[in-house]
């Protein structure tokens, strides 16, 4: 079985550093549960200076190693890796943050991922011939069983796969989203997302 699985919002808790951040840099509140958009650019009426500052701040090392696990996703990955499931995590991390992002999982235990960068929305410099910077070209002749993932945004990539499972992390920027076919599910928890990989 191969899963396609996202990083951000679905491995680790994101957002809700990020709703920390943007009190602490500009003081606007606006709690995890607000965040309505997955552009947070505009789930923080930020100008583009700010948006700026912000992704640049976030995106430092220790910053990225700091966000926390989103409960029971090591646990999950780690039980499809011994049964000799193949996954990988795709990320729309920019490339600068693969290192970062390498010693993440690495720390919490899942140094058996590959982790490939990905650019999703069209906000990154790709460093060319690199191992983990992967190609529109070279991803569209994967397949996947099953994908992770969190961003209406990245529904798109999905789309030359007709048969493939989409487990829709449930966060509040995706309730209100319109899923492109019945194949997309959507998963309160990763206890909800291993029932669904169960269903064989």
């Amino acid at each position: 079985m191969n899963i396609y699985v996202d990083f951000d919002d679905c491995l680790c808790e994101t957002a809700r550093y990020f709703s920390g951040l943007v009190k602490e840099m500009f003081g606007i509140t606006c709690p995890y549960e607000k965040i309505r958009y997955f552009n947070l650019q505009k789930s923080f009426s930020l100008t583009d200076e700010d948006y700026d500052r912000m992704m640049i701040y976030a995106h430092q090392p220790r910053v990225l190693l700091s966000y926390e696990e989103t409960p029971g996703a090591v646990a999950t990955i780690n039980e499809w890796l011994n049964k000799g499931y193949d996954v990988k995590i795709i990320t729309g991390r920019p490339a600068s943050a693969f290192e970062a992002s390498r010693q993440w999982l690495n720390e919490h235990g899942l140094e058996r991922l590959p982790l490939y960068c990905l650019n999703k929305y069209g906000r990154d410099n790709f460093i060319k011939g690199s191992s983990f910077n992967l190609e529109l070209e070279d991803y569209y002749k994967m397949h996947f069983d099953y994908a992770v993932e969190d961003s209406p945004h990245a529904f798109k990539f999905f789309e030359h796969l007709p048969k493939l499972k989409v487990m829709v992390f449930d966060r509040p920027w995706n309730r209100e989203c319109d899923f492109p076919n019945q194949n997309y599910k959507r998963c309160l928890d990763w206890k909800e997302i291993k029932l669904q990989t169960m269903q064989i």
